[in-house]
């Protein structure tokens, strides 16, 4: 972990969704710190707000008010165009149903963000290659999704998420359509991927294997922040029984 530097800084954070006449109100006065390099776990019941923290963080969606700075940028600040931009070179997404594209194979999936950041072809093929090796699969690069398991589609997920060198990756629910020893498999992936690439991981889950692994967790209800957890993984000082 990088000591106290923060990936992300929320100060304020309010949103309100507008239901036809009625005001759903999804975060209220929320202040949070995401520490860099560290594997945060946002945990909460079902509508608690985990979806739209991870919204927010992720920049894809807009605070009513309060301030939001992601990898050192107030993103409220950026217009549509520059936060798109902004989105694609820092932060990368893990889906819990892949959102892979059906009809490109898995070497088109995981290159597709890099076509959108119009790094040159060289370089694309090249971290093509290396973000398969590193997730498992290089023999799967010509299948078409369809012809995957679901872990070795979490598996493109993955590599496609890192393949652009973000400094944030975000992943919703990663083990939700997973079995069970499928998901921890995956569980160890991000983390062995969190260590040797020294990208922050930020997920929203139920699982409790999931939340197992958290460096920090962060717990919402109704909108608030009522505990943030650090060094969950931390060892006992020296002396100290567990």
């Amino acid at each position: 972990m990088s000591g106290s530097a923060n990936v992300v800084s929320m100060r304020g954070l309010a949103k309100t969704y507008h239901l036809d006449a009625v005001d759903v109100p999804a975060l209220m006065d929320v202040d949070l710190d995401i520490r860099s390099g560290c594997f945060t776990v946002i945990s909460g019941p079902s509508g608690s707000g985990k979806t739209t923290l991870l919204n927010m963080i992720g920049c894809i969606d807009l605070p009513d008010r309060g301030e939001v700075t992601v990898a050192g940028q107030a993103v409220q600040k950026l217009a549509d165009d520059a936060l798109s931009d902004f989105r694609a070179r820092h932060i990368g997404f893990i889906f819990q149903n892949f959102n892979l594209l059906p009809v490109l194979t898995v070497e088109e999936n995981v290159e597709y963000p890099l076509l959108l950041s119009r790094t040159p072809a060289a370089e694309r093929r090249r971290r093509v290659a290396a973000m398969l090796e590193a997730v498992g699969i290089p023999d799967k690069a010509r299948n078409l999704p369809g012809q995957l398991s679901g872990g070795q589609r979490q598996r493109v997920a993955i590599a496609r998420a890192l393949a652009p060198s973000p400094q944030l990756v975000l992943a919703d629910e990663p083990t939700a359509n997973l079995d069970s020893h499928t998901g921890s498999a995956i569980i160890a992936l991000m983390r062995d991927m969190q260590r040797e690439y020294h990208v922050s991981f930020v997920f929203s889950s139920h699982d409790p294997k999931v939340l197992a692994e958290a460096d920090d967790a962060v717990m919402i209800q109704d909108g608030r922040i009522m505990a943030v957890e650090r060094d969950r993984r931390a060892p006992a000082p020296e002396g100290v029984r567990p």
